[in-house]
């Protein structure tokens, strides 16, 4: 079982790369997004990896940190959801991006990758809200709340219609999502009050 490799960055193609550790050359998937952040050919270079072991073959996937690592294997969860799937969508969402769309249901911004579909992208946001656990609200929620903190001023009602007339403006579900948390996190209270705050956090 591999779990990391370190060596030079051999050959890179459109999907998989090869890493020569020691003389020996490693074949690893990786998402394009990661692709894109390689070091140049020749260079040292670092892989956490995935390890999947068929009858048929033995199959390395490759990342550059253990956030896309992780995330990989959460979507592999997903019925439905292959390696390759799974890395298409890591090659158009970061985790980040990906903690937010599954928050706030977005399945349009997971319908981005190719090769998913509306009814698979909902079954990924569906299947994994209660999944990511803490990180449900993502990165913005974290700012301001620790354990022990007082509850958002908003509750999840007001929150979902705040969102829903944000998205009747003409915004995309994720980013109302975001100045919506953002506008209940510093006070926001009834669903006019949440629209304001979050408003003017878009504005900005």
């Amino acid at each position: 079982m591999f779990a990391r490799l370190k060596g030079i960055l051999d050959e890179v193609d459109d999907d998989t790369v090869i890493v020569d550790v020691g003389g020996v050359g490693y074949l690893v998937h990786c998402s394009s997004r990661t692709l894109g952040k390689l070091p140049g050919r020749g260079e040292a270079v670092r892989l956490e990896i995935e390890t999947h072991v068929r009858e048929d073959h033995i199959n390395l996937y490759g990342f550059l940190d253990r956030g896309d690592r992780d995330w990989f294997r959460l979507l592999l969860t997903v019925q439905g959801v292959g390696a390759r799937v799974a890395l298409a969508i890591l090659s158009v969402l970061t985790p980040e991006a990906l903690v937010q769309a599954v928050a706030a249901q977005d399945k349009a911004a997971v319908a981005r990758a190719n090769g998913v579909g509306p009814k698979l992208a909902q079954r990924v946001v569906a299947e994994l809200k209660d999944k990511v656990g803490g990180m449900a609200l993502g990165p913005v929620a974290a700012k301001g709340t620790k354990e022990g903190d007082a509850a958002p001023a908003a509750d999840a009602g007001a929150a979902e219609d705040a969102v829903s007339a944000l998205i009747n403006l003409g915004y995309g579900r994720s980013e109302a999502f975001t100045a919506v948390a953002k506008a209940s996190r510093d006070g926001g209270g009834d669903v006019s009050a949440l629209i304001r705050g979050a408003l003017k956090e878009l504005s900005r």
